[in-house]
């Protein structure tokens, strides 16, 4: 497929492109992405030239209008209709009626507090403008109405709260939230990527606006994504801040599939400046090594580093509920477990025993009831190991109490 994208140097261009990339490139196997093959990507943007527009026009098999005007210094948005009607008079010319794909605007409903947009107002004259051409062409026109768009590489201080806000916290800048309460409608940027992709493959989500809400319908005349979210930018702020904290706290924000948090997460990191990618951690350091924690959850637990030195044992306590998860990644170890209390006979339970090494990677888990240890073998080497807990360790409730095995 020859995919035509209009626009291609700016915040969504840019995230299409690079993963049309991957997929020309054989970089994304995934198997319902090959029937794109072979791929060839035309970039339209500020930088290239009028023949060039004309010759992509002429061959193309897709085209992706997202060329517009956001905030014209003139406060003219006639921009947003004129660069379509550039593309379309060039398609036509060529006699080329391939699907047009075109990126519009919740605006464009002219609705609720959209009411007397100028800038919803050139997005509907382009909507329009798009259906009368695939009316008269035989053309396949498909709309979409999209929403806040967020995600990386979108610039701060434009059109997007939630790029200005990341920006800001993640950088210590200044910031205003003029009001808390203020929904967002956001639409994560892959997101949108991923419904364009299935728009190449014939495979559009349908919808119909009945006024400023959408309604899925296979048989609608607009698109949309159905992967959105509804936050109000008091709630946005507050995650963000979350974010920031995350170096002190090790917390790890939820991170369910899908997720507006796991999302946005993503891309607060994205605004985090070069140069500042690295924090350190706090270690608890004595004669016997030391043990740091790496990052805290709300519901999976703690990941830790315990490094022991040469003969050292470390443990020798046992827990009612939490259990753990050594992995030895460096040296070598003697892991011992024991079940707490006496057998029929009033004998203590049989020791169970795990040689285990950085050169094997094996998980020994430590099991609920049982009193455990892990002794460094070495004379002259530090034991790393890496440990997971169930839960994160809570001094009001710690379930460790100290028994040799």
């Amino acid at each position: 497929m020859r995919v035509l994208v209009t626009g291609a140097n700016g915040f969504v261009g840019r995230n299409l492109v690079e993963t049309l990339k991957t997929i020309r490139d054989g970089k994304d196997r995934r198997g319902q992405y090959q029937a794109l093959l072979p791929l060839e990507i035309y970039e339209y943007d500020l930088g290239n030239t009028s023949e060039q527009l004309s010759s992509w026009c002429e061959c193309c098999d897709f085209v992706v209008h997202l060329a517009g005007v956001n905030r014209p210094a003139d406060g003219d948005f006639s921009g947003n209709t004129g660069a379509l009607s550039d593309v379309l008079a060039r398609l036509e010319w060529s006699d080329n009626s391939c699907p047009v794909l075109l990126s519009s605007s919740t605006q464009a409903t002219l609705s609720g507090r959209f009411e007397g947009s100028v800038y919803g107002q050139s997005k509907l004259n382009a909507e329009n403008t798009l259906r009368n051409y695939a009316e008269a062409h035989g053309t396949e026109a498909l709309i979409y109405r999209f929403p806040n768009i967020y995600g990386k590489w979108c610039r701060p201080r434009y059109n997007s709260a939630v790029a200005t806000f990341c920006d800001a916290i993640a950088n210590g800048r200044e910031y205003t939230v003029n009001d808390p309460l203020v929904e967002l409608e956001l639409l994560y940027v892959d997101d949108l990527v991923q419904e364009v992709l299935s728009a190449m493959l014939g495979h559009p989500h349908r919808c119909r606006w009945e006024g400023s809400e959408c309604v899925p319908d296979h048989e609608g005349d607009f698109c949309y994504v159905p992967m959105t979210d509804c936050v109000t930018l008091g709630e946005m702020v507050g995650k963000l801040k979350e974010f920031k904290a995350a170096r002190e706290t090790l917390s790890v924000p939820e991170l369910t599939e899908g997720s507006f948090s796991k999302k946005l997460y993503s891309t607060y990191l994205s605004y985090l400046e070069p140069g500042t990618f690295s924090y350190k951690l706090r270690s608890n350091i004595d004669a016997r090594g030391s043990f740091t924690e790496v990052l805290r959850t709300s519901d999976r637990g703690q990941v830790s580093i315990n490094v022991s030195k040469p003969g050292i044992t470390k443990g020798q306590h046992w827990h009612h509920t939490k259990w753990e998860k050594f992995l030895v990644v460096s040296g070598e170890a003697l892991i011992q477990e024991r079940r707490i209390g006496l057998d029929e006979n009033g004998n203590q339970y049989p020791i169970d025993e795990y040689h285990v090494s950085g050169d094997n990677l094996t998980v020994v888990e430590m099991i609920p009831g049982y009193t455990h240890n892990i002794i460094n073998l070495s004379e002259t080497k530090d034991l790393v190991t890496l440990m997971w807990a169930n839960e994160s360790f809570n001094p009001e409730k710690p379930d460790t109490f100290f028994e040799e095995v």
